[in-house]
């Protein structure tokens, strides 16, 4: 399950560092891949009072409460405390000193 709020951050980082076409390519792909979670109201103010309360930013908090009202257990992101658990999601860096973290690389890899 991907939140719908990934999609948009995704294409944006993706075009800092690559050619707009390639980065329209690679987020069509995202979207095919997985299922989209538009966030809730609720989800909407869990983040605000959890910005509020300087516990995270309104949107890292709103996209991990969507991540967990869509059922996710894990979310990959370099924003956030690896190994911290927020709204019942862990947390994990992808990246490591030598590129993809084998936490990372077992949640990517499909048998």
């Amino acid at each position: 399950m991907l939140p719908a709020a990934l999609l948009p951050c995704g294409h944006v980082v993706l075009t800092r560092k690559s050619m707009t076409e390639e980065a329209k390519t690679i987020t069509e792909t995202m979207i095919d891949l997985f299922r989209i979670a538009p966030p809730s109201v609720a989800a909407a103010r869990i983040a605000l009072a959890q910005a509020a309360a300087g516990r995270a930013s309104y949107w890292d908090a709103l996209l991990v409460t969507t991540a967990a009202e869509a059922g996710c257990t894990t979310i990959l992101t370099e924003d956030l405390s690896h190994g911290t658990t927020i709204n019942g999601v862990r947390v994990i860096n992808p990246f490591g000193e030598r590129g993809l973290t084998p936490n990372a690389s077992a949640l990517l890899t499909t048998d």
